[in-house]
């Protein structure tokens, strides 16, 4: 399995990255995830949506927290053909609490807590911590990965404006 040591830190301390990390132009890899209701989802259940993937490492630190928030915000104002998913190694039920306690109703929370197959087909999976990297993945309607973002320092923000225009960019082709 390949490993990388020089795409995120923590706190400015390196952190290894389990898997093969996305590329601009890759085939976005299927994988099955699980939602709050404990149910399989597959990916490929969004084909034909502009899809973001909105990665995190828990939705019980505030970094997380904001942004999914800032992502269900933004959703808001886009269409119905675009997907925004918040992907996390969190329990299900704990996507749920949140999004219950904090109305997000425009991301889909989904947990790739059982076999990890999304973060190491994507290539976030943190390997000291088991917990998936923050970062960003736009998938056009085709399948085909057109964004990506894996932060500098999971302790920050992904580059919303730099997504944003990029989904937009899409949206209009």
């Amino acid at each position: 399995m390949k490993k990388s040591k020089d795409i995120t830190t923590k706190a400015g301390e390196a952190i290894t990255l389990l898997g093969e990390q996305i590329k601009v132009g890759d085939i976005a890899p299927d994988c099955s995830l699980v939602n709050q209701n404990g149910e399989r989802i597959k990916l490929s259940d969004f084909k034909g949506k502009l899809i973001v993937l909105s990665v995190y490492p828990s939705i019980d630190t505030p970094v997380c927290a904001a942004q999914v928030r800032h992502f269900n915000k933004a959703a808001s104002e886009l269409g119905e053909d675009i997907e925004i998913i918040g992907v996390s190694k969190d329990l299900p039920f704990a996507l749920g609490r949140f999004c219950a306690a904090d109305g997000i109703e425009r991301v889909t929370t989904l947990s790739d807590y059982m076999e990890s197959e999304f973060g190491l087909k994507y290539g976030f999976l943190i390997e000291e911590m088991m917990l998936l990297a923050r970062g960003v993945v736009i998938i056009d309607k085709t399948g085909v990965v057109r964004y990506v973002e894996y932060v500098d320092d999971i302790v920050n923000e992904p580059d919303y404006e730099c997504a944003m225009d990029n989904l937009k960019r899409l949206y209009k082709e």
